[in-house]
């Protein structure tokens, strides 16, 4: 392997390991205010919404309407108390009878 590879993935470690090293090192034992405490539970749902909320627009270049169509199915399945996998196998299964339809 090619020294510059290696470099390549020390380097990618690095990137990705101080980010959460760092903030669990130095906050440490840090008493935040309660209002910071509830804004910083809702990040990870909100940095999920994110990620995910594109995807709907996305599924098919041509047919946003079948991306639309899953997030309905999904987010039903969801708010119904359903697993995540009841959720994603139900929203799949969904959207393959709506395509084989269309």
């Amino acid at each position: 392997m090619d020294s510059g590879y290696v470099l390549l993935i020390i380097g990618m470690g690095l990137v990705t390991f101080l980010p959460r090293a760092i903030p669990l090192t130095v906050l440490q034992g840090i008493k935040f205010p309660p209002f910071l405490q509830e804004v910083l539970k809702n990040v990870p749902y909100a940095i999920l919404g994110a990620l995910i909320f594109p995807g709907i627009f996305f599924i098919d270049g041509e047919n946003v309407l079948l991306g639309i169509i899953g997030a309905f199915g999904a987010f039903a399945l969801a708010f119904s108390g359903a697993n995540v996998i009841v959720v994603v196998i139900g929203s799949i299964i969904l959207l393959s009878a709506v395509s084989a339809l269309i």
